[in-house]
């Protein structure tokens, strides 16, 4: 399994503007984005009746890990169960393909057809709907502009527009609304190894900390 380095922080939108143009000079938009290097989020979020997931990320625990599905703007031919992970402030993703039938039948608890897999992350998730008995929570949905550099792996987000929903069974309706839950910005910064300095530079901000921010915890509290 291997981790990647992660840098967070919530920033305002006067900072974000001003790391999109230096970023810009820098770094390519992500190749998967629109031409403005944008492109919509959508995840469903699972949890346990105790909120085991959330409770974890808000007292700091240092090995933790939750569930999602995601999709992109209102495309639901690609759709992906993740799985991530953190500990010591390093972060790791596994994730799976599935169609939007096995989606709506994940929220509606029909998950038998997950242990027929051969997939060891639809293996591993059905095990522990069960015996964690995790269920979907909420949605968040917000847009992504990305940028990436290839020397180091790096990959730098700015996530905005952050919003979420109970209405978890209308997860693949494309006219779903959100509830904003943040008026700034997120800046994420991931690499493997080595991470340039014209980067760790470019995504300085002044009087900004560095904090464990999590959509997921936003919209639920």
């Amino acid at each position: 399994m291997k981790f990647r380095h992660e840098y967070k922080h919530a920033i305002n939108l006067s900072d974000m503007m001003c790391l999109e143009r230096k970023l810009s000079a820098i770094c390519r938009y992500d190749s998967h984005a629109e031409a403005d290097g944008t492109y919509f989020i959508k995840s469903l979020y699972f949890d346990n009746y105790l909120d085991k997931a959330l409770r974890e990320k808000i007292d700091g625990v240092n090995f933790r890990e939750k569930f999602r599905i995601r999709y992109y703007g209102n495309d639901t031919s690609f759709i992906r169960l993740e799985k991530k992970s953190k500990i010591d402030g390093m972060c790791n993703k596994v994730s799976a393909p599935i169609s939007a039938r096995m989606c709506e039948d994940i929220i509606h608890g029909n998950i038998d057809f997950m242990l027929e897999s051969n997939i060891p992350l639809m293996q591993e998730f059905y095990a522990k709907m069960h015996y964690q008995m995790l269920r979907p929570k909420c949605i968040v949905g917000y847009t992504r502009k990305c940028f990436v550099h290839p020397m180091g792996n790096v990959r730098v987000t700015l996530d905005y527009g952050i919003g979420g929903s109970t209405n978890v069974n209308a997860f693949l309706n494309p006219g779903l609304r959100f509830v904003n839950t943040f008026r700034g910005a997120i800046l994420e910064v991931k690499w493997d190894e080595y991470i340039p300095s014209v980067i760790m530079d470019a995504v300085q901000t002044h009087c900004r900390h560095s904090a464990a921010f999590s959509k997921y915890a936003a919209v639920r509290i």
